[in-house]
C-alpha cells in the first residue's frame, strides 16, 4: 500500500502509518470493498485470523500478547466508511481517489475534502494494536463495520456469532476525555413524490443558498443552524401563489445538516416575485446571524422562456412538503438537562422528470418517540401525496448505571492526564446499541480524540488528542492483559 508519508514524523507513528493508507483509499459509504479487501490483505500477511462477510464487514483476531494469558478477548469496533464530500472547486473523484493530507496548526486537514478521521482513526489504532509485537494485551477481536454513516446498516448486517469478548472498546467518538455511555436510536424516512409537468411560458428565477454553517444532524442539531433545504422551503412559500417549480435540489448526506440548496422556478410576475423574494432572503438571513454568519441567498433573473415545469397544484404539493413536515429538535431530554432527546433533519432533497424525494433522518433516544416520529412523516406523505419507505432502523443504546470498563477508562484518564473524564450520553448514532442488541452482557463505552467538524470540508484530527487517545487505549489494554 503506497501512501505519500505526509504523516511520517507524527506520533504515536504506526497509528499515523496506518490513517495515512486509509486515506489513499476511496471508502465513502457504499464504496468500501477496497478498504475492506485491503483490512483482508493486512490479516493476511501477519497470519491473523479473518472473516469477511458478504457486505464487506472484516473481523480480524489476534491472541494475547502472553501466550500463557488467560484474559478474556477485547473488541475494538470502529467503522471502515466515511462521509465523502468536497467543495464544488476541489477537482477530486471521491469514488476513486485517495485524500490530499496535509498538517497545519496542530490538526490533520484534508484539501478540500472531508477527512474521513470519523472512523478512519479507530480503524487505524486497531491496526496498529494488530500490527504490534511491543504491546501488551489480552486476546483482540477487532470489527470493522460498514456503511455506519447511512444508518448503520453493516452493523446491523454483521454476524457475531464468533466473538467470545463481552468488553467493547467503540472508538467513534470526537470529544477526547468524553465517555460516551448511551445513544439515540435511528431512522431513515425517504419519500417520494410523482410530478405533474407541462410548458410553461415566464421568466426563469434562479435561487442558490450556500455558506451554511451545516454540521453532524446528531450532534449539532442542537445549535440550531439553518438547514438549506427547509430555508428554500421558506423562500418558496413567500411567492407560492405565483410560482411553478422547474427543480429543486439540496443537502449532500441525511446525517448533514443540508448546507446548500438550488431551485429553479418560472412566473408571470417576475418582479413582484423577485422582491418578495429578495425580502424573504434578507429576513433569513437576520434570523440566521449568529450561527449561519456566511449564508449566501443568490436569487437570479433569467430571460423569458418557455420550459417544463411543474403545475400549480404539483408545484403547491412541493412548497407544502418543505413547510409542513417538522425540522430540526422536536423535544428536549427532561432527564437529562440539555440533552437532545428527539429530532429530524430534512438531509437530502432532489426531482427529476418525474419525482420529488426527501431525505429524512429521525433520531430519539425514545423508541415510542421514535415510532411516533416516523408514523407522523409517514402520515403527512400520504396525506400530501407521496409513498415512503424506512430504512436503517437501530435502536438506542440503554445507559448502564454500573460498567466496569467506564470505570478503567475514567480512572486511566484521570491518572494519565491528571484531570475528571465525561461520562454522557448523546444524541447521535454509535453503533454499541446494535452491538448490544446482539453480544448478551456487553459492556461497552464509545470514545476517540478530538475531530472537529466531522462530516464536513473543514473536518480536522487533533495530532496531540490522537497521541493522548493512544496512552489511553495502551493502558487499558495492559490492564485487561
Amino acid at each position: 500500500m503506497s501512501s505519500n508519508n505526509i504523516l511520517a514524523d507524527l506520533q504515536p507513528q504506526a497509528v499515523f502509518k496506518y490513517f495515512e493508507q486509509i486515506c489513499a483509499i476511496p471508502h465513502g459509504s457504499g464504496n468500501v470493498k477496497k478498504i475492506s479487501d485491503y483490512l483482508c490483505e493486512f490479516a493476511k500477511e501477519r497470519n491473523l485470523w479473518f472473516k469477511q462477510d458478504e457486505s464487506y464487514n472484516v473481523i480480524i483476531k489476534k491472541p494475547a500478547s502472553d501466550s500463557e494469558s488467560k484474559a478474556a478477548p477485547v473488541i475494538l469496533q470502529g467503522h471502515i466508511d466515511m462521509v465523502a464530500v468536497k467543495t464544488d472547486d476541489k477537482v477530486k473523484d471521491m469514488e476513486k481517489e485517495g485524500l490530499d493530507l496535509y498538517i497545519e496548526d496542530g490538526y490533520v486537514k484534508a484539501d478540500r475534502t472531508t477527512l474521513g478521521a470519523d472512523d478512519g482513526i479507530a480503524v487505524a489504532y486497531a491496526l496498529a494494536i494488530l500490527d504490534s509485537k511491543e504491546m501488551s494485551h489480552p486476546p483482540i477481536e477487532a470489527v470493522f463495520t460498514v456503511d455506519e454513516e447511512v444508518g448503520m446498516t453493516g452493523a446491523e448486517a454483521i454476524n457475531l456469532d464468533c466473538l467470545d469478548g463481552k468488553i467493547m472498546l467503540n472508538i467513534d467518538s470526537e470529544e477526547e476525555g468524553i465517555f460516551l455511555s448511551g445513544c439515540a436510536g435511528g431512522a431513515t424516512l425517504k419519500a417520494s413524490y410523482p410530478l405533474n409537468k407541462s410548458d410553461i411560458t415566464g421568466t426563469k428565477i434562479t435561487i442558490k443558498i450556500n455558506g451554511l454553517t451545516s454540521g453532524h444532524s446528531g450532534t449539532d442539531i442542537i445549535c440550531q443552524r439553518a438547514n438549506a433545504n427547509i430555508l428554500m422551503g421558506r423562500l418558496l412559500f413567500a411567492v407560492k401563489e405565483c410560482v411553478n417549480i422547474v427543480s429543486i435540489s439540496g443537502g449532500e448526506k441525511d446525517n448533514s445538516i443540508a448546507p446548500f440548496a438550488n431551485a429553479a422556478i418560472m412566473t408571470q410576475e417576475a418582479d413582484k416575485v423577485t422582491e418578495l423574494l429578495n425580502n424573504t432572503a434578507n429576513v433569513l438571513k437576520e434570523e440566521y446571524s449568529v450561527t449561519d454568519s456566511q449564508l449566501i441567498i443568490t436569487i437570479k433573473n433569467e430571460a423569458e422562456s418557455r420550459c417544463q415545469a411543474c403545475d400549480d397544484k404539483t408545484s403547491q404539493m412541493i412548497i407544502n412538503v418543505l413547510n409542513y413536515i417538522p425540522d430540526g429538535v422536536i423535544k428536549m431530554s427532561n432527564d437529562i438537562k440539555g440533552l437532545v432527546q428527539t429530532s429530524l433533519n430534512l438531509g437530502v432533497v432532489s426531482s427529476d422528470e418525474s419525482a420529488f424525494y426527501t431525505t429524512y433522518l429521525v433520531r430519539s433516544s425514545s423508541q415510542s418517540e421514535k415510532e411516533y416520529l416516523t408514523d407522523k412523516i409517514g402520515a403527512m406523505t400520504d396525506y400530501l401525496g407521496g409513498t415512503y419507505e424506512l430504512a436503517g432502523v437501530y435502536p438506542a443504546w440503554e445507559f448502564k448505571k454500573d460498567s466496569a470498563i467506564r470505570d478503567m477508562l475514567c480512572d486511566s484518564y484521570k491518572k494519565l492526564f491528571g484531570k475528571d473524564a465525561l461520562v454522557e450520553t448523546m444524541h447521535a448514532g454509535v453503533e454499541c446499541g446494535i452491538m448490544a442488541a446482539k453480544i448478551d452482557g456487553l459492556d461497552c463505552v464509545s470514545f476517540g480524540p478530538d475531530i472537529i467538524d466531522i462530516h464536513t470540508v473543514k473536518e480536522k484530527l487533533d495530532i496531540e488528542s490522537t497521541r493522548r487517545t493512544w496512552e489511553l487505549i495502551t493502558e487499558v489494554l495492559k490492564q485487561l492483559a
